[in-house]
């Protein structure tokens, strides 16, 4: 939890308030507590959304809907206020980790566990179901692990069949890799389409992994329409709950049980009043969130309500009742959490033992330092230090910066440790990174707890499953921008009007989505453009027949996607039959290993990448000072590194001018808001957390090696 900013007000709806529990472009969330000590979780929506006639009808439906819901596994509406002008809805306060989190943290749940949870969650959309409700959103972060039991949360977007009205024809509401297979379709949501996507938690609780993989939106949702879930032998090693879960995923929605036929189905008993169905690290992790409650800060005094003095009779929690609100009765665990209590049994707060130390600045990096992308990932790390210290010479600094890493190695069960060990500096304010895809959802939910803004330089994925980014910043293009960079130089400037596009299916999912999107958007840029495409199975090592069939066919133009041996193999096709016509291929096989295979027939091949390189005059600067640190000069990533940390300096800079030490939360809200100029390009966030206008640069071969041409032009809006 995070302190009160001076704008926030003190009081709301009868709720004194004694942090943000969080913060997004919607609005914020603050823990608050009523007269008679019971907590909430208050969410508040900013004006600007209010003004909208439509919004504050959904938010008054939103309210209603909770309302209804009377279940012990879900989450009870205590207040809400949909006239006010910020409206707001509050929620009694589970002091527990969201299943995702504990997922992340500690790995998957044991069998039994998953089904205690799956009981639990079934008797709650059954009683929604009941009512005629849909919750629409069932995922591992709506699911918060209590001390006294699980409860489903967040009725945002659950709709009642009598308010389609509001909702979209072709909008897609949900979270890909939990999302039905009809919803995915643009079909309207059923309850069923609620017990497919328990089935999904469930599985995930069981495996750690998303049923349908993970990567861009386009390709979860094609797996999940067209493929069969991979439950994984964690769950195949039990026969029972893997037929169970099979049903609950069944394509077709008809012959899925109803969420009080999946509670029946389960034999298990519904958790009791405690903790005990749960792994021992789970349990700490809630112990440690309920015995937080003992210590909670007085109330702060703001700008916008200094009158902090608790009203005349008002009733100020006792420990017994705080005690019954963390545990329901159930004693806390040892260490953090007793030591609290014993302070306060003693009259006092807890005493910080590093409090008469000085505090230090710290940015973090998140990379891979020693697996498959350790290149990329050292590359980042020396481009942060670069930032810092470049920063820590200035005579005018009002602080000094220190840099702490973790590495993940680049493997997806991983990334949680390294965030978690991040995290748990009280110092750090902000991250680089992660270095690659796979390892952004394991850490997304850690760094979204802690308020901790994560920016990645190089993860490009279109999208990320597991939708909790409060703190996640894309400062890099996104993958599928790619395509229209090709397009928009090879057809749009450079005349192919029959592009031959060569998906080699020994390459990752993101450039199978960049060789489809090619084909889609060419008339975009050339309205008479066509092209030629075939798709190669991976494991094919034989081309020739392939681009003899690609040229038979009267291409002029060729994008190839795949792997850099696979790419030299073409290259070398082509340039035996003589090919002239313009060339690019996927930048993730720019390199070494491209250029030495394919050698002379690389000449004159285009990559359109989303990262400058040591060559361009804009970094030049930067490549001085890494040469005269490191002895060389900069790989690929750096610069882009050096910009990022640049960008949260700048903004840390800013939010300290008052000359206090600011939050991990003002840091936050901060970077999404105003323009950087970074050396490489403008720094402004959309409300994705996304740069606008983010652009591809352009790099040839010539004479054996990659030169850079410069920026791929950005396309302009519409």
């Amino acid at each position: 939890m995070e302190p009160l900013h001076p704008s926030d007000p003190s009081r709301i709806g009868g709720h004194r308030l004694l942090g943000r529990l969080g913060a997004g472009g919607m609005g914020v969330v603050y823990l608050g507590r009523t007269d008679d000590g019971a907590l909430a979780a208050v969410k508040v929506i900013r004006a600007e959304y209010a003004e909208e006639a439509d919004f504050r009808a959904r938010f008054r439906r939103e309210a209603d809907i909770a309302t209804e819901v009377d279940s012990p596994w879900a989450v009870r509406i205590t207040g809400a206020d949909p006239d006010a002008p910020e409206p707001w809805l509050a929620t009694s306060f589970v002091a527990g980790p969201s299943l995702a989190e504990a997922v992340t943290a500690h790995g998957p749940l044991p069998l039994r566990a998953v089904r205690l949870l799956g009981k639990a969650m079934a008797k709650a959309l059954g009683v929604m179901h009941e009512q005629g409700l849909v919750h629409r959103d069932v995922k591992p972060g709506n699911v918060l692990l209590g001390m006294d039991r699980p409860r489903l949360i967040d009725f945002g977007i659950a709709r009642g069949g009598e308010h389609t009205v509001l909702t979209s024809a072709d909008a897609v509401l949900g979270t890909p890799g939990f999302l039905p297979p009809e919803q995915a379709e643009g079909r309207p949501a059923e309850p069923a389409g609620d017990v497919f996507s328990l089935g999904c938690l469930l599985a995930y609780a069981a495996t750690g992994r998303l049923p349908f993989g993970a990567g861009t939106v386009d390709a979860v949702l094609y797996r999940t329409v067209h493929d069969e879930a991979d439950l994984g032998p964690e769950v195949l090693a039990d026969p029972e709950l893997t037929g169970l879960l099979r049903t609950c995923l069944a394509k077709d929605p008809d012959t899925r049980p109803s969420a009080r036929e999946l509670d029946d189905a389960l034999t298990e008993d519904t958790p009791g009043e405690g903790t005990d169905w749960l792994p021992d690290p789970v349990v700490a992790t809630i112990a440690e969130r309920a015995a937080a409650l003992l210590a909670l800060p007085g109330i702060d005094e703001t700008v916008a309500d200094p009158d902090a003095a608790p009203a005349p009779g008002t009733a100020v929690p006792t420990r017994r009742r705080f005690l019954a609100l963390a545990s329901g009765g159930a004693v806390l665990a040892a260490g953090g959490g007793l030591a609290a209590w014993l302070a306060l049994r003693e009259g006092g707060k807890p005493k910080d033992p590093t409090a008469a130390a000085p505090r230090k600045w710290t940015i973090g990096v998140h990379a891979d330092l020693s697996g498959p992308q350790k290149a990329a990932g050292q590359a980042q790390e020396r481009g942060v230090r670069l930032a810092v210290e470049a920063f820590n010479s200035r005579k005018d600094k009002p602080f000094t910066l220190t840099v702490a890493t973790a590495d993940d190695a680049g493997k997806a069960d991983r990334s949680a440790a390294a965030a978690t060990e991040l995290i748990a500096d009280r110092d750090l304010f902000a991250v680089i990174g992660p270095t690659g895809n796979d390892s952004v959802i394991p850490c997304l939910e850690l760094y979204g707890e802690a308020s901790v803004p994560l920016v990645t330089v190089s993860a490009l994925a279109t999208t990320f499953s597991i939708t909790d980014r409060r703190s996640f910043f894309q400062s890099c293009p996104i993958s599928s921008a790619q395509a229209a960079m090709v397009n928009l130089q090879l057809a749009g400037k450079q005349g192919v009007r029959r592009m031959g596009i060569l998906s080699d299916r020994g390459g990752d999912t993101d450039t199978w989505q960049a060789s489809l999107l090619v084909g889609r958007t060419i008339n975009y840029f050339a309205a008479e453009a066509t092209y030629y495409g075939r798709v190669v199975p991976r494991g094919v090592q034989d081309l020739a027949a392939v681009v003899t069939d690609m040229l038979a066919h009267g291409v002029d133009g060729f994008f190839y996607t795949g792997t850099p041996a696979g790419g030299a193999k073409v290259a070398g096709l082509l340039a035996a039959a003589g090919f002239k016509g313009p060339r690019a291929a996927d930048y993730t096989i720019a390199g070494p290993e491209y250029l030495a295979a394919a050698g002379p027939a690389a000449e004159g091949w285009q990559f359109f990448t989303p990262y400058t390189g040591p060559e361009a005059p804009e970094v030049a600067e930067m490549t001085r000072a890494h040469r005269a640190a490191y002895g060389s000069a900069p790989d690929i990533w750096t610069a882009e590194a050096f910009d990022a940390t640049r960008l949260v300096i700048d903004r840390l800079v800013a939010t300290a001018a008052g000359g206090e030490r600011p939050s991990r939360a003002g840091l936050l809200t901060a970077l999404a808001q105003g323009t950087f100029r970074g050396l490489t390009k403008e720094y402004t966030f959309d409300e994705r957390r996304q740069v606008k206008g983010n652009i591809y640069f352009m790099h040839k071969v010539e004479g054996g090696r990659m030169r850079y041409v410069g920026p791929a032009n950005p396309l302009t809006a519409g």
